[in-house]
């Protein structure tokens, strides 16, 4: 039995060892000062835009903007800068802080999602809005595979950001964007996502 027990406890360290160390990084986003609008409505076509801003050590922050409401995606696109459009029902923003979480094994250190703040207005109460972690996945060179993986109510909720850190660390890696359903903590204005 010993000899057994052995062998599956030192596989159960190399595991481990190859499991790399978590951290948190942070950036700022403004976007009149780090992105660059790559597209834009004309006069008459109504009120969008398509920015590409920067984010963490080369991996860019798209945000498409249609009618006072913002879709992020974080990471690297399609070749023809196409991304799923994923946004709150109601008027929205985005938030100036975004937390990267990255996976750090030896030199390497890839950011693997994204914690960002959003604010969602209420239509009954212009005064009032409502604040909701969005946690997404980062879409890595030549995958093409970002997506929100989850949605943490952040109003009244002193956790929030522990929360979502938990969800980042154990969903975001293993998410499959189209197929596996968003993760809910609160009650959040609707969300939604439309494939391009």
């Amino acid at each position: 039995m010993r000899a057994l027990l052995i062998p599956l406890a030192f596989a159960g360290l190399c595991n481990a060892a190859q499991a790399g160390a978590i951290s948190s990084d942070y950036t700022d986003l403004d976007s009149k000062k780090d992105c660059v609008t790559y597209a834009q409505a004309e006069e008459g076509e109504g009120d969008w835009a398509g920015l590409t801003c920067s984010g963490y050590r080369g991996y860019p922050v798209l945000i498409a903007y249609d009618d006072a409401r913002e879709s992020l995606f974080y990471g690297f696109p399609s070749s023809d800068m196409t991304t799923v459009w994923e946004s709150f029902v109601g008027f929205n923003s985005a938030g100036p802080r975004l937390e990267w979480r990255i996976e750090t094994n030896g030199d390497r250190a890839v950011p693997f999602a994204v914690i960002h703040r959003r604010s969602i207005s209420n239509p009954e109460d212009e005064s009032k809005s409502t604040e909701v972690l969005v946690v997404a996945k980062v879409s890595q060179p030549e995958k093409y595979d970002g997506c929100t993986v989850g949605l943490v109510l952040a109003t009244g909720n002193p956790a929030a950001n522990d929360e979502a850190r938990k969800l980042a660390d154990e969903k975001a890696r293993t998410f499959a964007c189209g197929k596996d359903m968003r993760v809910t903590v609160g009650d959040v204005p609707a969300f939604g996502r439309v494939d391009n």
